[in-house]
Parts: structure tokens; sequence; C-alpha cells
């Protein structure tokens, strides 16, 4: 197969080409683009050279386009516009520096890459702090000024940020289990998750005994404890759908219901445009719940 050579139109002749087009002069196109015209007639005959086509003739004392140039024109056009926009994404001092953010651990995995992804494809010279922890924490470091961005789960009727979701926390059980039926009930959770004295008062009011024999300091852990039918957790639909391990507890099974969460979106008061950027993305993100699962078995 023959080899096929990658030619290259040369941007600031380009543009001088285009700005003879819609001036209507090298004269008046040499004054626009700070050039001498003996400079810019160099470039337009260089771009007919290159390209082996008569771009612009003489017209009086001007020069109009030929059918070719004509066409060159559009794509210059064009071209001209993505190479300004990228040199004023690339160099302007508002899309540099560094964003911090945080959020709630379980919130890491399914929302957090496609954020990340997107923001520097658009932002390739900013640099993002992220931070992964409990609310509570987040919330601590965010009133300290340590943090732009934050994302909660927090109850719906004390969530004062952004909603970004809402819906109610639900019991969750390994697949194939059936921890659930178990009394007392196991629990797993994180010491100082805010789930957990949920699930205590639920279970306290419905008259339910309960216990709690495997405690994680991180989230992947607790996950291994209910994958692994050891323990009942409670989650937002939209953070345990991804799983393919843990599944809804029947909705016959007795155990209560439990208040409506939502994710909460704050910005810190005074933060730079490029964090309101970074929040704009956040923002997008769909916390739709996907599919619904099929519940545990009864």
């Amino acid at each position: 197969m023959p080899c096929q050579t990658i030619r290259n139109l040369d941007i600031a002749t380009l543009r001088s080409f285009v700005t003879v087009a819609e001036l209507g002069g090298v004269t008046r196109a040499a004054e626009r683009l700070n050039l001498t015209q003996s400079a810019v007639s160099m470039q337009l005959k260089r771009l007919e050279t290159i390209l082996d086509q008569q771009l612009v003739e003489r017209a009086g004392r001007g020069v109009c386009l030929t059918r070719e140039g004509e066409q060159l024109l559009g794509y210059g056009r064009r071209i001209l516009t993505l190479n300004d926009e990228a040199w004023q994404r690339m160099t302007h001092h508002a899309f540099e520096g560094r964003v911090s953010f945080g959020v709630p651990e379980d919130l890491v995995d399914p929302f957090v890459s496609p954020v990340m992804r997107d923001f520097a494809a658009d932002f390739p010279r900013a640099r993002v702090s992220l931070t992964s922890s409990i609310t509570r924490k987040l919330v601590d470091q965010f009133n300290d000024g340590r943090l732009d961005v934050m994302l909660t789960t927090e109850p719906l009727d004390t969530g004062t940020g952004e909603c970004l979701y809402r819906g109610p926390l639900e019991w969750y059980v390994g697949r194939g289990s059936l921890i659930w039926k178990k009394r007392p009930l196991p629990l797993a959770a994180k010491a100082d998750c805010i789930f957990l004295p949920m699930m205590r008062d639920a279970l306290e009011r419905a008259g339910i005994a309960w216990e709690s024999p495997y405690e994680a300091n991180h989230w992947r852990d607790l996950e291994a404890f209910v994958s692994a039918g050891l323990a009942v957790e409670t989650n937002m639909a939209l953070v345990v759908e991804r799983s393919r391990d843990r599944v809804p507890v029947p909705a016959n099974s007795g155990l209560p219901p439990l208040p409506d969460f939502g994710i909460f979106l704050y910005i810190r008061d005074g933060a730079s445009d490029l964090a309101l950027q970074f929040a704009g993305i956040v923002r997008d993100t769909s916390f739709t719940p996907q599919t619904r699962q099929p519940p545990a078995v009864q």
C-alpha cells in the first residue's frame, strides 16, 4: 500500500488568507495583522503553492476569491475558530490552578471517575485534590476552607446544599443470603457512618433485636462482609445498584422502612472560576438509579 504523506496547513498563513478574504485586500489585512504587505502577499503565495490552487485574483485595487478560495475560506474560518478556542482554553489563567474536592467514600467508584475524566479533558492545565471520607469529616474540612467543592450524603430534612439526588435508604444483603432472617439481625457498618444510627433507631422502634459483629474502617471492607452473606447493610439504591454481589432485602422481610437521604453539592463561598466549572461538571453527573435489582431470595 503506497505511503500517504500528511501535509499540514500553517495557522499564520491561513489567518492571513482569511483576513484578506474578509477585508477584501492585502493592504487592509496587513494593517489588521500588523504585518507588511509583502509578508501577507508571500503567505498567500505560499498557501497557493502548497495547495497547488489559485485562491485569490486581482479585482481593481483589491482582491476577490476564486472558486477554490471560497471553498478554503469556510475551512479556514472553522480551523481558526478551533485554534483560537484551544489557545484561550489552554492558556487562560482562569483555567489553571487547583480544585480541592471532597466526596463520601461510597460515591467515589460510581461517580467520581467520569467527573475527573470530563474535567481533565476540558481543563488540562488544572489539578484536582481529592479527599474521600465520611460526610461528617468532609463537612469539617469544608467549613475550615480546605475544600472548594464537596458532595455529602445527608438526611433529606437536614441537608442544606443543592440536592442532586433523593431517595430512601434501603436494606441490602449478599446475593443468595438469608442472613436478613437471623435474630439478632447482624449489621455491617462503619462505626462512624451516618447510616448506622439510622439502622439502629429503625430496628429498635420496630422491636427487632440487632447486633454489630462486623465493623470496618473502610467502605470496601464493609462491602466484603455483606457480599459474603454475613450481615445486612443500608445504603442508597444508586450506590449499590452497580454491585453484582449485593441485592435488596425482600419487601416483605419485616425490616422497617428507613428515612430519605440525599446527595448534596456544596461550593465554597468565593470559590474560583475553575472551582465553579468543576462544580458544574459534578452537577451534570447523572445521579439517577439505572435499573432496579431483583430482591434477595425469600
